[in-house]
């Protein structure tokens, strides 16, 4: 959830710090004072598109920084690790944006440093935010199939899995077989590329671990000298009259002397013994070394040079010897495949067949899944719509399958066109008047219905879709009397599964609210801010009665808003 936000020189705010809790925040006030403002720095905390136009007059940058709090097991995690962002162990996320009165935007993610891309990608998976304007992913028609998926993700995840996997490497398979096939001046080009490169390796008859072995070998003969003079020191302090093994040869007798009459004086000699003939057998070792030591100027420049070589080499095929072993086997297949392209495309086209079936029948068992799923979610709709007064409403959930062409896959004797997720197309349809026909739910005309939809479809995607936040900025407008009363007891649902915030002129949504919170603005200065409160019970009631009459606080109107708060605590109890 978002526990705390705080806003800086953004638009008309000065500087504003506002603390969330659980359950449903509803925030109020007059037209103009700056509400939409902050579900705006919400959105660009989320990775919005931003501008200019959002720093405060007269200041240098706009800052906003959002703390949110995840459990252990939210998507955001997995998140965080591709993207080497580490999350504390008490589930902190910190999400900050900043945007410069010269149009420079900087964001960061538990202070990394990350692209507007990566901080959009962490925003989705913490907010998902919904206006009268903007219902998102709920009415775009390419979303829908992922909705679906989400809402059966239960049955749906290993068959995706296995379609997938099957799928990447019919597109891998596709792609080489469009490569070979397209450009004949292409491949001609590339074929005598691949047989000067592969000439090249050839030519320098590489070995595993070669420079690795040149460079130990040149650095012994760069420092022969020092090695040399160490050995001989080494050599001379051991061997010889008075000198190290001399005097470990007396002391070794002395002590052999006495073995016999102290059983701890026995155990030392043979120890002392023991290393007697180690460092004798060391320096006989010294004194090889010395003998074979020698140092060849000629052969410093033979190993120069191959490494030279082997360098040069490097900066075109790979870092290492072995990388560039790689790159040649590889090339060599390449360079066989062109040279005969004929049978290497007669084999790709069987293996592309091969695939494209067994990805088909992968394919068949998602589709059979999605559609018993989308019965349930239909049935799922009809009953949260009912509970909305679109009790005559039709919803379905209609699957097509995408046609292909002349060299796709065979489904039910056509070609059927598969895509990542399946060869699926996926559209929410809905009436909502008898005997019209089922349309797409985007070209539903009326506003106050449209609420009452995406307010259906929230409620069931929200328990999914693993957000922290859902936030609704006056998704209300439109509606009134019963139906009014019903759409806030539908935010106040949602918020039982998921934080959410709202910005509601309905007087039945704000007596819904746990935690109530008044916008306003003021002047001070010639400058205009934007001022938070938290508002106590008295503080609610006079202000749901402000929603109710828009005019000056009555006692008839205060008495109706303490029953709409009665009311709406006895719901929630």
């Amino acid at each position: 959830m978002l526990t705390e936000l705080s806003i800086r020189d953004f638009a008309i705010i000065d500087e504003v710090s506002i603390t969330f809790k659980e359950g449903l925040t509803v925030l109020t006030g007059e037209t103009g004072a700056g509400k939409s403002i902050i579900i705006d720095a919400i959105q660009l905390l989320a990775g919005g598109r931003g501008s200019v136009e959002f720093v405060r007059h007269g200041t240098k940058k706009a800052e906003i920084e959002g703390l949110f709090i995840v459990e252990d097991a939210h998507p955001v995690y997995k998140k965080a690790g591709q993207f080497g962002i580490d999350i504390s162990e008490d589930g902190m996320v910190v999400l900050q944006r900043t945007i410069t009165n010269q149009g420079k935007s900087i964001c960061r993610v538990n202070g990394k440093l990350v692209t507007l891309a990566i901080l959009k990608e962490f925003g989705q998976s913490l907010i998902d935010i919904h206006s009268q304007h903007e219902t998102q992913s709920l009415m775009d028609p390419d979303r829908h199939i992922e909705l679906l998926d989400l809402f059966s993700a239960e049955q749906l995840s290993s068959s995706i899995e296995d379609y997938q996997s099957v799928f990447e490497k019919y597109q891998m398979l596709n792609k080489r077989f469009k490569e070979l096939s397209e450009n004949e001046q292409e491949m001609a080009q590339r074929l005598d590329l691949l047989e000067f490169q592969f000439r090249e390796l050839q030519e320098a008859e590489l070995v595993p671990k070669e420079d690795e072995e040149l460079s130990d070998e040149r650095n012994k003969l760069m420092n022969y000298e020092k090695i040399y003079q160490g050995i001989h020191d080494a050599y001379h302090s051991l061997y010889g009259e008075q000198k190290g093994l001399d005097w470990l040869s007396h002391a070794m007798t002395s002590l052999e002397s006495t073995a016999d009459f102290d059983e701890q004086l026995s155990k030392l000699s043979e120890e002392l013994s023991n290393a007697y003939y180690v460092i004798e057998e060391i320096t006989f070792q010294l004194s090889s070394q010395m003998n074979e030591l020698e140092f060849d100027p000629e052969r410093l420049n033979q190993i120069e040079g191959r490494l030279n070589e082997i360098n040069r080499l490097k900066k075109k095929y790979g870092q290492t010897v072995e990388n560039m072993l790689e790159y040649a086997s590889r090339i060599e297949e390449e360079i066989d495949e062109i040279k005969n392209k004929d049978s290497h495309l007669h084999r790709l086209e069987q293996q592309i067949h091969e695939l494209g079936q067994d990805a088909v029948l992968d394919a068949k068992n998602i589709h059979d899944i999605r559609k018993i799923s989308s019965e349930k979610l239909a049935e799922y709709v009809h009953e949260e719509l009912k509970d909305l007064y679109l009790e005559k409403a039709a919803f379905e959930v209609d699957i097509q399958i995408k046609e292909g062409k002349s060299t796709d896959p065979v489904f039910e004797d056509r070609h059927v066109k598969l895509q990542k997720n399946g060869f699926d197309i996926v559209k929410f349809l809905i009436t909502t008047n008898p005997g019209e026909p089922l349309k797409e739910l985007h070209k539903v005309a009326s506003g106050g219905e449209m609420s009452r939809i995406m307010l259906a479809l929230k409620r069931i995607f929200s328990r999914h879709q693993g957000v922290t936040s859902v936030i609704f900025d006056e998704v209300d407008t439109g509606v009134s009397g019963r139906v009014a009363q019903a759409i806030a007891e539908k935010i106040y649902g949602i918020s039982k599964g998921s934080q959410v915030l709202c910005i509601s002129h309905l007087p039945q949504v704000a007596a819904m609210a746990d935690t109530h919170v008044r916008i306003e603005k003021q002047v001070h200065d010639d400058r205009t801010s934007t001022v938070v409160k938290e508002m106590n019970e008295e503080e609610k009631a006079e202000e749901i009665s402000r929603m109710i009459t828009g005019a000056e606080l009555t006692e008839t109107t205060f008495e109706h808003a303490k029953e709409l708060l009665a009311m709406a605590s006895k719901h929630k109890q």
